[in-house]
């Protein structure tokens, strides 16, 4: 009879949830995701649902209702994947920056989205390879799936989902000390030249 009554009572919370999402305009994915799904310190789950200020309902263990779209005040369409994989860009590219450094490179992947000329997604942009060449070395030398996120670079990226960019447009950027001098001659030569941040320069 208790189980029942629980149940009972869960689901109604549930619905209740649901209904008050709709009327936010987002987009429910009716499925509960580990919050724990790595061992890096991160929980890409519970910061996803804590940026949406959605109160997060404890399922089992460490289960918990997730969303599946996340607000993005830019047209971009972002996932609560993709703003997992956001996160560990933003780590694996600007881990040594500060805010405003990572919050550059978040707009980059954002700028790429809305382009015509790249890929329509953020997945798609972060994972995009020509002839076998990734366009982010932490894809390629694996530093993606390694990172620990910081909390820094959570507060950067739900800063640029909101509609924060300082990026002038800019749809590459390159670390001069660190890059090859063969590919820092074609962004010298075939890209314009925006701007230098901490130990980045912006390209468009």
């Amino acid at each position: 009879m208790y189980k029942k009554c629980a149940t009972l009572f869960f689901l109604c919370n549930m619905v209740v949830i649901m209904a008050w999402l709709s009327v936010q305009g987002i987009v429910v994915e009716k499925r509960v995701v580990e919050a724990f799904t790595s061992n890096s310190g991160y929980e890409p789950a519970m910061q996803a649902t804590s940026f949406l200020g959605v109160t997060k309902e404890q399922v089992s263990g460490e289960r918990i209702l997730t969303t599946n779209v996340i607000t993005c005040k830019r047209k971009v369409r972002v996932t609560a994947t993709e703003y997992d994989n956001l996160l560990r860009i933003v780590e694996a590219e600007a881990g040594g920056e500060d805010l405003i450094g990572k919050m550059l490179v978040a707009n980059v992947i954002l700028n790429r989205v809305e382009d015509e000329h790249f890929p329509d997604s953020v997945n798609e942009v972060i994972f995009q390879s020509n002839d076998g060449v990734t366009q982010f070395s932490p894809i390629s030398d694996g530093r993606f799936y390694s990172v620990k996120v910081s909390n820094e670079t959570v507060e950067a990226v739900n800063k640029v989902l909101q509609g924060e960019d300082n990026s002038q447009g800019a749809l590459y950027f390159a670390a001069r000390k660190l890059a090859d001098k063969d590919n820092m001659r074609w962004f010298d030569e075939e890209l314009k030249w925006l701007f230098a941040y901490g130990g980045h320069e912006f390209f468009f």
